[in-house]
């Protein structure tokens, strides 16, 4: 069972969440004049993670209204092939091959494109056959791109390696997004956090360096995108507020988060319930 601790009123005024300026609960109120608070710890595996994340995603009033009114396009990637399953209703067979850019066996690299699975397009809530690319030419306010990242920092921005020398999907992408007022969500896992996303742009540039163990990358930087971590998601799936703890491990846990959650009794519990249903979450694998 999760315990309580207890706050006094000057205490609860004082409290913040520690990762996340958003999301804060408003405390029960006790007798006594008091504050009761509920905590709950776990850990995620990377594929927990996007689990959790895609599960939030259709929460987003964004997402909502473009699955009612608009378009939305989940581009490739392994955080949103678990996304496309929860938007698409179905089954992604290889989760690995609904991504372009990857990290794996300890080298950047690419899935080969005469086997890659394509993005998903929904048009108002339906599943529709047409390549991605046709379906941005007709963006507008109220429909929806998603795509994932590489590298997110505290200062809200997220990093997205490139190997295409033309920019790659998110190169093609944004300017439209931008431009026409369309919305650009980004799932991204706290595994990805790093400094600064500004700093790692700076350093990359697939045509920079001498040498390079895998795929030569560059890194395009985006700004302004709805982003969502495993923090977000819990707000968004429970109302409780979540701090990032610590992350990695081994064992099957590289890349492992471990989150605290806070909240009433309400919020905690529902955050429990979620977290053990998407325990076991397999690793994508080749």
């Amino acid at each position: 069972m999760f315990g309580e601790t207890l706050f006094t009123e000057t205490d609860v005024l004082s409290w913040r969440p520690a990762l996340s300026g958003r999301g804060q609960t408003t405390p029960e109120r006790k007798a006594g004049g008091g504050y009761v608070l509920m905590k709950g710890l776990f850990t995620l595996t990377s594929s927990e993670s996007k689990r959790l994340i895609a599960k939030a995603v259709p929460l987003l009033p964004q997402v909502n209204h473009a699955l009612e009114n608009g378009t939305i396009i989940v581009a490739n990637g392994t955080t949103n092939a678990f996304v496309a399953e929860e938007l698409g209703g179905a089954r992604i067979p290889s989760k690995l091959l609904y991504s372009a850019g990857i990290i794996t066996q300890g080298m950047l690299g690419t899935t080969p494109v005469d086997k890659r699975i394509p993005a998903l397009v929904l048009q108002k809530g339906k599943r529709v056959d047409i390549p991605w690319q046709d379906a941005l030419a007709g963006f507008g306010p109220g429909d929806v791109f998603i795509k994932g990242g590489n590298a997110i920092d505290l200062d809200g921005c997220v990093g997205v390696l490139v190997a295409d020398p033309n920019g790659g999907t998110i190169g093609r992408a944004l300017p439209v997004i931008q431009a026409r007022g369309a919305t650009l969500v980004m799932p991204v896992g706290l595994e990805k956090l790093v400094p600064s996303v500004a700093e790692a742009a700076g350093c990359l540039g697939a045509r920079t360096f001498d040498w390079a163990l895998g795929t030569p990358v560059g890194m395009i930087v985006v700004t302004n995108a709805e982003i969502i971590t495993e923090i977000e998601a819990i707000e968004l799936l429970t109302g409780a507020s979540a701090t990032c703890v610590a992350s990695g491990g081994i064992g099957g846990s590289e890349g492992a988060v471990t989150l605290v959650v806070t909240g009433d009794e309400r919020q905690v519990g529902k955050a429990r319930e979620i977290v053990e249903a998407i325990k076991g979450e397999g690793p994508i694998t080749w």
